[in-house]
């Protein structure tokens, strides 16, 4: 690879208008952490889609913090090297979403489908995603 010059990128022209579409997103949002507010939201409503399933309710008591995410996958998807790539698409696609379609006071799980999460189009995983999100909050 030639040298750049000044002011020019090094990177290759398709890498470079991927970060500035990550960078034009935003934060991601607050993450989920807790064992116990997994297990919560597993006895809540859940909206499957073919490439993710996302699990939500409302935090009791409500409260005006922003909505938080957690993100898994189970072994069935593969191994780590599966799931993490998995678990990297969903939370970019809630990078993309939630500022948008997430509800304050809400906490959400998205999780990881066998084979579908990481062959879905991005642009088609962020449409399930706000799909999903919509249908949850009806």
């Amino acid at each position: 690879m030639p040298a750049a010059r000044v002011g020019e990128s090094r990177l290759a022209p398709n890498t470079t208008r991927a970060l500035g579409f990550l960078m034009s997103i935003g934060k991601p949002p607050p993450v989920l952490k807790r064992r116990a507010d997994f297990l919560r939201l597993a006895r809540k409503a859940n909206e499957v889609r073919p490439a993710l399933v996302l699990q939500g309710a409302p935090r009791v008591p409500i409260d005006e913090r922003p909505a938080r995410v957690g993100y898994t996958c189970s072994k069935k998807i593969g191994n780590a090297v599966h799931r993490n790539r998995a678990k990297r698409r969903l939370r970019e696609a809630a990078r993309a979403v939630f500022p948008s379609h997430g509800r304050v006071g809400w906490d959400y799980v998205l999780i990881g489908r066998f084979r579908t999460t990481t062959a879905t189009p991005m642009p088609k995983l962020m449409e399930q995603l706000r799909t999903a999100l919509e249908r949850l909050h009806q």
